[in-house]
C-alpha cells in the first residue's frame, strides 16, 4: 500500500520502492514546478553531511531540469559544491563571528539573496537560521523539515517523523523531496574533482618522490566529536607499516589543522617515512588528494565520506556511532565494528571510560578486511 502525502484537501502517491514513508507536508498546496525558474538550495554545514546530500541535490536539478540552481553554503564546504555539475552558483555564507556580526552577515545575506530573485528554496540544513534566510530573502516556496521550531517560516514544512530518522542520511535527504511528490531515487553519493586540482596534487606529490604508478594508502586516524569516534593511532600504525611491508605502499596521513597531534603520533610509530598532509591542505586538495590514494582506512568522519564518494576502496572503523545511519556508501566502501551492548551510544566521550567498542576492534581483523576490500576492488577493475 502506497503512503500518502497531504497538502491541503490533495493528495500524491509515493514511489512505493524507495525506502522510507512519505511525511505530511502542512502549508501550501503542489508546487507549479513549471514556474520554478531560479532555486535556493542551503547546504549543509559539515563535510560529511554535504556528501550525503548530494543525492537529493542530484534529484532536485532531475526534477527541475534546465532552471538556475544555487546552493548557499559555509566556506569550508564549498568546494564539493564548486565542482558539482547539478550546481549552477554556490554562494558563500560565513559566519562564526557572534552577536552583532552573526547578525549583520544574515541581514546582507538575505538582502544578497532577495536581489536573486529565487522561486524556490530547499533548506537541508535543519536550522531555525536557514527557514529565516529565506523567509527574509522573499522566496516564495519554502521546503524543508519543521526541525528547530521553524515550521511556520516554512510555505511547505515537511513534519519529520520518526521513521526518517531510522534510515541513512542519504534516504533523509532524499525524503523532504518525496514528501512533495518529486522524484527522488536512491543513490550514492558522488563527489567531482576538477582537473586542476588532480594536476596541482600531482606536481605535489610529484616532489616528495611519488609516481603516478605508486601505491597510495591514505590514513585518516582523526574525527571530530570526540574520542570515542577514534580508533587508537598506534593500531592505525600497526596497519600502515604492514600495508608497505606488503603491498609496497606509500603511506599518505589526512586530517585537519586539529588533528595534526594524532597525525604526528602515528608518523613516530611507521617503519619509513610518510607523508603527513594533516592541516596542510584546503578542501579541493585533500579531495584530489584522496582521489589519488590506492586504499583509504579512517575513522567516521567528513573524509570518509569524500573517499567513498570519490569511489576508493574505503574502510571506516565505527565505534560510538551508528553506521546504519551514516555508515559510508557504495560498493566501494566497507565499516569494521564490535556490536558491544552499548555501542552505538552517540557519545563524544566513553562514558565508562574504556572505549571498550573501539578498543575491542584488533588490527588483525582490520588487516583482514582491508585486504578483502582491496582484492574485490581489484577484480572489478
Amino acid at each position: 500500500m502506497k503512503s500518502r502525502t497531504k497538502y491541503g484537501s490533495q493528495e500524491t502517491g509515493a514511489s512505493s520502492h524507495e525506502p522510507g514513508e512519505m511525511m505530511r507536508v502542512a502549508g501550501g498546496g503542489p508546487i507549479d514546478k513549471s514556474k520554478i525558474q531560479r532555486i535556493l538550495v542551503r547546504g549543509t554545514n559539515w563535510i560529511g553531511d554535504v556528501v550525503m546530500s548530494l543525492p537529493a541535490l542530484e534529484a532536485v536539478r532531475a526534477n527541475f531540469p534546465g532552471r538556475t540552481i544555487a546552493v548557499l553554503a559555509k566556506p569550508w564546504v564549498a568546494a564539493l559544491y564548486e565542482n558539482h555539475p547539478g550546481v549552477d552558483e554556490v554562494i558563500s555564507y560565513p559566519t562564526g563571528q557572534g552577536y552583532p556580526g552573526d547578525l549583520l552577515k544574515l541581514i546582507r545575506t538575505a538582502r544578497l539573496l532577495r536581489t536573486k530573485k529565487f522561486d524556490l528554496a530547499i533548506l537541508f540544513q535543519n536550522a531555525f537560521e536557514a527557514a529565516l534566510l529565506a523567509f527574509f530573502a522573499g522566496v516564495q516556496n519554502r521546503v524543508g523539515y519543521n526541525t528547530d521550531a521553524r515550521g511556520f517560516l516554512l510555505s511547505h514544512s515537511v513534519h519529520r517523523d520518526r521513521e526518517v530518522l531510522k534510515l541513512h542520511q542519504v534516504e533523509y535527504y532524499l525524503s523532504i523531496l518525496r514528501s512533495m511528490g518529486w522524484e527522488a531515487p536512491t543513490k550514492d553519493p558522488v563527489v567531482f574533482v576538477n582537473q586542476r586540482d588532480e594536476e596541482a596534487i600531482g606536481r605535489l606529490l610529484a616532489t616528495y618522490g611519488v609516481a603516478d604508478e605508486d601505491s597510495l594508502l591514505g590514513l585518516s586516524p582523526g574525527a571530530t566529536y570526540g574520542p570515542a569516534k577514534r580508533w587508537p593511532a598506534e593500531r592505525f600504525a600497526v596497519i600502515a607499516n604492514r600495508a608497505v611491508e606488503r603491498w609496497g605502499s606509500k603511506v599518505v596521513l589526512m586530517g585537519s589543522e586539529a588533528e595534526k597531534e594524532i597525525c604526528r603520533a602515528l608518523g613516530q610509530k611507521l617503519i619509513q617515512p610518510c607523508l603527513d598532509f594533516s592541516g596542510r591542505t584546503t578542501l579541493e586538495q585533500a579531495i584530489a588528494l584522496i582521489k589519488r590514494c590506492r586504499i583509504f582506512l579512517c575513522n567516521d568522519s567528513g573524509l570518509m565520506h569524500v573517499a567513498a564518494a570519490l569511489r576508493v576502496p574505503t574502510l571506516a572503523i565505527f565505534g560510538s556511532t551508528d553506521a546504519t545511519a551514516t555508515g559510508p556508501r557504495g560498493k566501494h566502501a566497507g565499516i569494521v565494528r564490535e556490536a558491544v551492548e552499548c555501542s552505538p551510544c552517540l557519545e563524544p566521550e566513553c562514558r565508562y571510560g574504556h572505549f571498550r567498542c573501539m578498543l575491542s576492534i584488533d588490527p588483525e581483523r582490520v588487516w583482514h578486511e582491508l585486504e578483502a576490500l582491496r582484492q574485490a576492488s581489484e577484480e572489478r577493475s
